[in-house]
Protein backbone atom coordinates (compact mmCIF):
# COMPACT_ATOMS: atom_id res chain seq x y z
CA UNK A 1 0.00 0.00 0.00
CA UNK A 2 1.45 3.77 -1.21
CA UNK A 3 0.82 6.58 0.30
CA UNK A 4 -0.28 7.54 -3.11
CA UNK A 5 -2.86 5.69 -2.70
CA UNK A 6 -4.32 6.53 -0.02
CA UNK A 7 -4.30 10.15 -1.13
CA UNK A 8 -6.07 8.96 -4.35
CA UNK A 9 -8.63 7.24 -2.02
CA UNK A 10 -9.51 10.08 0.15
CA UNK A 11 -10.02 12.42 -2.91
CA UNK A 12 -12.72 10.11 -5.01
CA UNK A 13 -14.74 9.34 -1.63
CA UNK A 14 -14.66 13.07 -0.75
CA UNK A 15 -15.66 13.90 -4.13
CA UNK A 16 -17.78 10.51 -5.03
CA UNK A 17 -17.03 11.17 -8.71
CA UNK A 18 -13.89 9.98 -10.89
CA UNK A 19 -13.78 12.38 -13.10
CA UNK A 20 -13.87 15.60 -10.41
CA UNK A 21 -11.71 13.45 -8.02
CA UNK A 22 -8.88 12.83 -11.24
CA UNK A 23 -9.04 16.95 -12.26
CA UNK A 24 -8.36 17.49 -8.36
CA UNK A 25 -5.39 15.16 -8.31
CA UNK A 26 -4.08 16.36 -12.01
CA UNK A 27 -4.03 13.24 -13.17
CA UNK A 28 -6.22 11.46 -15.91
CA UNK A 29 -9.09 9.43 -14.73
CA UNK A 30 -7.64 5.45 -16.04
CA UNK A 31 -4.88 6.20 -13.81
CA UNK A 32 -7.24 6.90 -10.82
CA UNK A 33 -9.61 3.91 -11.55
CA UNK A 34 -6.40 1.50 -11.63
CA UNK A 35 -5.14 2.61 -8.48
CA UNK A 36 -8.85 2.33 -6.57
CA UNK A 37 -8.62 -1.00 -7.97
CA UNK A 38 -4.98 -1.82 -6.94
CA UNK A 39 -5.83 -0.57 -3.12
CA UNK A 40 -9.19 -2.71 -3.30
CA UNK A 41 -7.46 -5.81 -4.14
CA UNK A 42 -4.99 -5.39 -1.85
CA UNK A 43 -7.39 -5.00 1.21
CA UNK A 44 -9.29 -8.03 -0.08
CA UNK A 45 -12.48 -5.44 0.45
CA UNK A 46 -15.06 -2.95 -1.68
CA UNK A 47 -14.30 0.70 -0.55
CA UNK A 48 -16.63 1.84 -3.28
CA UNK A 49 -19.93 1.22 -4.82
CA UNK A 50 -20.10 2.61 -8.58
CA UNK A 51 -22.43 2.19 -11.22
CA UNK A 52 -23.19 4.23 -14.42
CA UNK A 53 -24.89 6.88 -12.51
CA UNK A 54 -23.18 7.38 -8.95
CA UNK A 55 -20.06 6.20 -6.77
CA UNK A 56 -20.77 5.58 -3.10
CA UNK A 57 -18.93 4.16 -0.36
CA UNK A 58 -19.61 0.80 1.47
CA UNK A 59 -19.64 0.40 4.93
CA UNK A 60 -16.06 -0.42 4.76
CA UNK A 61 -15.51 2.11 2.27
CA UNK A 62 -16.17 4.58 5.07
CA UNK A 63 -14.70 3.29 8.23
CA UNK A 64 -11.12 2.84 5.88
CA UNK A 65 -12.14 6.47 5.01
CA UNK A 66 -11.92 8.12 8.63
CA UNK A 67 -8.75 5.58 9.42
CA UNK A 68 -6.88 7.17 6.78
CA UNK A 69 -7.42 10.62 7.59
CA UNK A 70 -6.37 9.99 11.15
CA UNK A 71 -3.48 8.43 9.18
CA UNK A 72 -2.75 11.96 7.27
CA UNK A 73 -3.35 14.14 10.12
CA UNK A 74 -0.39 12.03 11.67
CA UNK A 75 1.86 12.43 8.87
CA UNK A 76 0.96 16.15 8.94
CA UNK A 77 2.07 16.18 12.26
CA UNK A 78 4.83 14.18 11.72
CA UNK A 79 5.65 16.34 9.08
CA UNK A 80 5.91 19.78 11.14
CA UNK A 81 7.94 18.08 14.14
CA UNK A 82 10.82 17.02 11.93
CA UNK A 83 10.74 20.50 10.16
CA UNK A 84 10.83 21.80 13.55
CA UNK A 85 13.47 19.96 14.79
CA UNK A 86 15.78 20.44 12.21
CA UNK A 87 14.81 24.29 12.26
CA UNK A 88 15.82 23.94 16.57
CA UNK A 89 12.18 24.63 17.52
CA UNK A 90 11.76 20.73 18.95
CA UNK A 91 13.80 18.41 20.35
CA UNK A 92 15.86 16.61 23.10
CA UNK A 93 18.40 18.20 24.67
CA UNK A 94 20.57 16.02 27.84
CA UNK A 95 22.52 18.43 29.92
CA UNK A 96 25.52 18.03 32.69
CA UNK A 97 25.60 20.07 35.43
CA UNK A 98 26.95 20.56 38.49
CA UNK A 99 25.05 21.79 41.36
CA UNK A 100 26.82 25.52 41.33
CA UNK A 101 25.07 26.34 38.29
CA UNK A 102 21.66 25.93 39.61
CA UNK A 103 22.53 28.89 42.02
CA UNK A 104 23.50 31.13 38.34
CA UNK A 105 21.57 32.38 35.91
CA UNK A 106 20.98 28.79 33.72
CA UNK A 107 17.29 27.98 35.63
CA UNK A 108 16.12 31.22 34.50
CA UNK A 109 17.25 30.35 31.01
CA UNK A 110 15.83 27.27 31.22
CA UNK A 111 12.49 28.47 31.88
CA UNK A 112 12.93 30.84 29.07
CA UNK A 113 13.48 28.08 26.99
CA UNK A 114 10.51 26.33 28.01
CA UNK A 115 7.83 28.97 27.55
CA UNK A 116 9.75 30.75 24.03
CA UNK A 117 10.28 26.48 22.44
CA UNK A 118 7.45 24.74 24.57
CA UNK A 119 8.71 21.60 22.25
CA UNK A 120 12.36 21.23 23.00
CA UNK A 121 12.50 18.96 26.16
CA UNK A 122 15.25 19.45 28.88
CA UNK A 123 16.57 16.79 30.98
CA UNK A 124 19.12 18.05 33.81
CA UNK A 125 21.39 15.41 34.59
CA UNK A 126 23.42 16.68 37.76
CA UNK A 127 27.16 15.05 37.55
CA UNK A 128 30.36 15.80 38.38
CA UNK A 129 32.37 18.28 35.70
CA UNK A 130 34.72 15.22 34.90
CA UNK A 131 31.69 12.66 34.68
CA UNK A 132 30.23 15.22 32.40
CA UNK A 133 33.28 15.64 30.17
CA UNK A 134 33.07 11.19 29.88
CA UNK A 135 29.15 11.61 29.27
CA UNK A 136 30.20 13.82 26.62
CA UNK A 137 32.08 11.49 25.01
CA UNK A 138 30.05 8.45 25.14
CA UNK A 139 26.64 10.33 23.78
CA UNK A 140 25.03 10.50 27.14
CA UNK A 141 24.72 14.20 27.10
CA UNK A 142 24.31 16.75 24.61
CA UNK A 143 25.55 19.53 26.39
CA UNK A 144 28.08 19.97 29.63
CA UNK A 145 27.90 23.55 31.59
CA UNK A 146 31.12 23.33 32.84
CA UNK A 147 33.41 26.26 34.67
CA UNK A 148 36.25 24.19 32.44
CA UNK A 149 37.04 25.19 28.83
CA UNK A 150 38.11 21.92 26.78
CA UNK A 151 39.61 21.55 23.40
CA UNK A 152 40.59 18.37 21.89
CA UNK A 153 39.74 16.08 18.87
CA UNK A 154 36.37 15.44 20.31
CA UNK A 155 34.68 18.19 22.05
CA UNK A 156 34.98 22.46 22.15
CA UNK A 157 33.74 24.52 24.02
CA UNK A 158 32.63 28.04 23.90
CA UNK A 159 32.35 30.79 26.82
CA UNK A 160 28.60 31.51 28.11
CA UNK A 161 29.54 33.95 30.81
CA UNK A 162 32.25 35.72 32.94
CA UNK A 163 32.28 34.88 36.43
CA UNK A 164 34.68 35.90 38.61
CA UNK A 165 35.58 34.23 42.15
CA UNK A 166 34.39 35.57 45.69
CA UNK A 167 36.20 34.75 49.20
CA UNK A 168 33.33 33.40 51.22
CA UNK A 169 33.83 33.75 54.41
CA UNK A 170 31.67 33.24 57.87
CA UNK A 171 30.41 36.34 59.54
CA UNK A 172 32.57 38.75 61.39
CA UNK A 173 35.91 37.37 59.66
CA UNK A 174 38.86 39.60 60.03
CA UNK A 175 39.26 39.53 56.62
CA UNK A 176 35.31 40.98 55.72
CA UNK A 177 37.22 44.16 56.65
CA UNK A 178 38.92 44.82 53.24
CA UNK A 179 37.47 45.73 49.47
CA UNK A 180 38.79 42.96 48.12
CA UNK A 181 41.58 39.93 49.00
CA UNK A 182 44.59 38.76 46.99
CA UNK A 183 45.03 34.80 47.39
CA UNK A 184 48.28 35.00 49.27
CA UNK A 185 46.46 36.40 51.90
CA UNK A 186 44.49 33.51 52.68
CA UNK A 187 47.95 31.02 53.27
CA UNK A 188 46.28 30.77 57.17
CA UNK A 189 43.20 30.17 56.40
CA UNK A 190 40.75 26.89 57.05
CA UNK A 191 39.17 26.23 53.10
CA UNK A 192 36.55 24.04 51.83
CA UNK A 193 36.91 22.72 49.02
CA UNK A 194 35.91 20.87 46.41
CA UNK A 195 37.05 17.26 45.48
CA UNK A 196 39.73 17.68 43.22
CA UNK A 197 39.56 13.91 41.91
CA UNK A 198 35.95 15.53 40.34
CA UNK A 199 36.83 18.72 40.16
CA UNK A 200 38.95 20.65 37.33
CA UNK A 201 38.25 24.12 39.22
CA UNK A 202 39.34 22.52 42.62
CA UNK A 203 42.41 21.78 40.73
CA UNK A 204 43.20 25.32 39.48
CA UNK A 205 43.05 26.65 43.21
CA UNK A 206 45.49 24.07 44.49
CA UNK A 207 47.66 24.99 41.43
CA UNK A 208 47.20 28.83 42.35
CA UNK A 209 48.28 28.71 45.68
CA UNK A 210 50.85 26.33 45.23
CA UNK A 211 52.04 29.36 42.77
CA UNK A 212 51.89 31.72 45.03
CA UNK A 213 54.15 29.64 47.86
CA UNK A 214 51.81 27.78 49.97
CA UNK A 215 49.30 24.66 50.26
CA UNK A 216 45.48 25.29 51.32
CA UNK A 217 45.02 23.82 54.94
CA UNK A 218 41.86 22.40 53.32
CA UNK A 219 39.22 21.39 56.36
CA UNK A 220 36.87 19.77 54.60
CA UNK A 221 36.21 18.41 51.27
CA UNK A 222 32.30 18.38 49.42
CA UNK A 223 31.39 17.55 46.32
CA UNK A 224 29.16 20.78 45.64
CA UNK A 225 29.35 24.77 45.96
CA UNK A 226 25.81 24.60 48.32
CA UNK A 227 27.61 22.31 50.61
CA UNK A 228 30.93 25.10 50.69
CA UNK A 229 28.78 27.93 51.72
CA UNK A 230 27.00 26.18 54.22
CA UNK A 231 30.11 24.90 56.21
CA UNK A 232 31.19 28.39 55.43
CA UNK A 233 28.49 29.30 56.91
CA UNK A 234 28.55 27.25 60.09
CA UNK A 235 32.41 28.89 60.89
CA UNK A 236 33.96 25.89 59.50
CA UNK A 237 36.52 27.91 57.33
CA UNK A 238 36.02 30.03 54.11
CA UNK A 239 36.07 28.96 50.45
CA UNK A 240 36.76 30.40 46.78
CA UNK A 241 32.89 30.38 44.84
CA UNK A 242 32.05 32.36 41.80
CA UNK A 243 30.26 35.24 42.22
CA UNK A 244 27.39 34.18 40.46
CA UNK A 245 26.38 31.85 43.60
CA UNK A 246 26.29 34.33 46.19
CA UNK A 247 22.61 35.90 45.70
CA UNK A 248 20.86 33.33 47.30
CA UNK A 249 22.54 33.25 50.29
CA UNK A 250 22.14 33.31 53.86
CA UNK A 251 23.38 36.91 55.63
CA UNK A 252 25.59 34.84 57.93
CA UNK A 253 27.72 34.75 55.05
CA UNK A 254 30.12 37.42 53.42
CA UNK A 255 31.74 37.75 50.20
CA UNK A 256 34.70 39.51 49.11
CA UNK A 257 36.02 39.98 45.33
CA UNK A 258 39.24 37.59 45.06
CA UNK A 259 42.19 40.07 42.92
CA UNK A 260 43.79 37.08 40.58
CA UNK A 261 42.90 37.87 36.84
CA UNK A 262 44.48 34.15 36.24
CA UNK A 263 41.81 32.59 38.53
CA UNK A 264 38.21 32.49 37.06
CA UNK A 265 34.88 30.29 37.34
CA UNK A 266 34.07 31.40 34.07
CA UNK A 267 30.86 29.55 32.55
CA UNK A 268 31.52 27.17 29.14
CA UNK A 269 29.41 25.33 27.00
CA UNK A 270 31.00 22.05 26.39
CA UNK A 271 29.79 20.15 23.64
CA UNK A 272 30.79 17.25 20.35
CA UNK A 273 32.54 18.91 17.76
CA UNK A 274 30.42 17.29 15.53
CA UNK A 275 27.11 17.63 17.48
CA UNK A 276 23.99 17.61 15.03
CA UNK A 277 21.02 18.86 17.28
CA UNK A 278 20.11 22.16 16.08
CA UNK A 279 17.71 22.70 19.74
CA UNK A 280 20.96 22.55 21.04
CA UNK A 281 21.92 25.74 18.93
CA UNK A 282 18.72 27.39 20.34
CA UNK A 283 19.82 26.68 23.91
CA UNK A 284 23.13 28.21 23.55
CA UNK A 285 22.12 31.42 21.35
CA UNK A 286 19.36 31.79 24.41
CA UNK A 287 22.27 31.92 27.04
CA UNK A 288 24.25 33.70 25.01
CA UNK A 289 22.10 37.08 25.78
CA UNK A 290 22.66 36.92 29.52
CA UNK A 291 24.57 39.61 30.79
CA UNK A 292 26.30 39.58 34.23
Amino acid sequence: MELRQLRYFIALAEELNFTRAAERLHISQPPLSAQIAQLETELGVKLFERNSRKVSLTDAGAVFLHDVRLIQSRLREATERVKHVHSGLAGRIEIGLSGSHFLGPLPLFIGKLAATHPDIDVVLNEMAPNEQLEALREQRIDLSISRQSVEDDLLCSRLLWPDPLLVALPGGHPLAAHASLKLASLAKERFIMLRRETSYFADQVFLACAAHGFTPHVAHSVAEVPAQLNLVAAGLGIALVPASTHNRQPDSLLFRPLDEPGLQGHVHAVVRKEHKKTAVETLLALLGQYQP
